[in-house]
């Protein structure tokens, strides 16, 4: 299969209206993958009509739910089928390692598919025993024509997040997939025409925030927007969607806690906050980037930690040994610099001084600062790269202050060697889940953040309430 870079729109590939098309980059090499074609409102406009169509049409809204999980299945096992190119495009198009990609990323956007597959035929309502010599009774219906818009840091995954248990409750969509990273999204569309899904159900609008995005968000005809992204720009969807007062979710920006006490298994804890930082190049909302450490085990803790990232070196991506790659842009790395000079301004100590990796990609070697304070911009604001923030402390209280005086609540860890004291903790963060011990994480359980971290919650059966309308009715 040859991958797409035009829009999807009522079953058909298009260029986009004013003919325009932009350049997707290889992180790695700074070379150009390929041009996609731009949407803009005009296109935005055409594929949404083309899911209101599809919407009203008996063919899809009230398909058998039986039918409807046959094909989400069918999708899953096309994305298995496709696994080693998907990796590969995946990788190419946002610098992660192909290990990350392979093993990870892809099977989990399969599985998601195949998880909400299941949950098509257990949509249910409820009896209700009002006063009365009345029957009540509650149906759960999909929204109609629902808006996504993906980031670039899991370019295939997000989309499978929110596609999957969309399309599982009935709804149309239409997707704009991240300009940084479009290529596998899109190959996701061709995948499910490949799997028989009616035209105009699925429709992907590659584009720019500020135009494509903004005329989406802004479109009447779309009932529900999903976004997952920045804080900053799930305020504005939120401002732009008033006006017509659409239903909205957002996953946004995180400055995750991950919380160590002394008699915590401290080789556990040290592996634990190193994938919490590392893994995807830091370039993840839920990154444990503040790690916390009881004074006690913070000599021991940044020893075992040290000693396991001065050995994590950028290395070209399509490696299988590679555990570090490029971030996604010339752009994300200048921001990421931009922090590790910050950090060094403000006083905090540099274990690790970071920095860019020599030669081409937009590659940076791991960043440890020591000696944060609360309140410095390193331990306050997202950075989205390979930079660690430790911020000592000294008991319990201090611990949950230090760890909640943030604007975001998106994720935590706790680390302890008494199981109770690490669940009495974990409760007192305010954050959408947390880890205790290494438990991990399962996308069957919900994900979604506090405060600014966002509204909403994906995954597991919350993740279909968000693409669900309830109706009553009494007779």
């Amino acid at each position: 299969m040859t991958n797409p870079t035009r829009l999807l729109i009522g079953g058909k590939w298009e260029d986009a209206q004013s003919g325009k098309t932009f350049t997707t980059i290889n992180p790695a090499t700074e070379e150009v993958l390929a041009e996609v074609a731009e949407a803009d409102a005009p296109d935005v406009d055409r594929a949404v009509r083309a899911a209101r169509r599809a919407f009203a049409d008996t063919a899809w809204s009230r398909m058998a739910a039986r039918e409807r999980a046959k094909l989400l299945w069918k999708v899953g096992d096309l994305i298995v089928k496709n696994a080693d190119e998907l990796a590969k495009l995946e990788t190419q198009d946002n610098g992660k390692p192909i290990f990350e990609s392979r093993y990870v990323d892809i099977p989990a956007a399969a599985e998601t598919f195949y998880y909400y597959a299941g949950w098509c035929t257990k949509i249910e309502g409820t009896t209700i025993p009002v006063p009365g010599d009345f029957f009540n009774y509650t149906l759960r219906e999909p929204y109609g024509v629902c808006g996504i818009i993906t980031p670039w840091n899991f370019p295939l995954l997000m989309v499978a997040w929110k596609v999957a248990p969309a399309l599982a409750c009935g709804n149309t969509v239409v997707v704009k997939v991240a300009e940084e990273t479009p290529l596998s999204g899109l190959w996701l569309g061709q995948l499910c025409q490949e799997a028989g899904l009616p035209d105009g159900v699925v429709n992907l609008v590659p584009g720019f925030g500020e135009t494509a995005g903004r005329a989406l968000v802004a479109h009447p005809a779309v009932d529900k927007i999903s976004f997952t992204g920045s804080t900053a720009v799930g305020k504005e969807i939120m401002r732009t969607a008033a006006d017509t007062l659409k239903k909205v979710s957002l996953e946004l920006g995180g400055k995750s806690p991950n919380i160590v006490f002394a008699d915590a298994d401290l080789d556990a804890a040290a592996k634990g906050a190193f994938n919490g930082i590392f893994y995807g190049k830091g370039e993840v909302c839920a990154a444990g980037s503040r790690l916390l450490v009881e004074r006690g085990a913070h000599d021991a803790l940044l020893d075992r930690l040290v000693d396991r990232a001065k050995k994590l070196e950028p290395g070209d991506p399509l490696n299988p040994k590679t555990r570090l790659g490029a971030l996604v842009s010339k752009a994300q790395l200048e921001r990421v610099l931009g922090y590790i000079e910050a950090g060094v301004r403000e006083g905090a100590r540099p274990v690790l001084a970071g920095g860019r990796a020599a030669g081409r990609g937009y590659f940076v070697r791991p960043a440890i600062f020591d000696q944060v304070a609360p309140g410095m911009t390193i331990a306050q604001e997202e950075i989205f790269g390979p930079v660690l923030s430790i911020l000592p402390y000294d008991d319990v209280d201090d611990a949950v202050r230090i760890a909640n005086d943030t604007v975001y609540g998106l994720a935590g860890a706790v680390w302890s060697g008494d199981p109770e004291r690490a669940k009495a903790v974990a409760r007192r963060l305010r954050t959408g889940q947390v880890d205790i011990n290494g438990g991990g994480f399962n996308f069957m359980a919900p994900f979604g953040g506090y405060k600014q971290s966002g509204l909403g919650r994906e995954l597991g059966r919350y993740g279909l309430e968000e693409f669900l309308e309830t109706k009553s009715l009494q007779l």
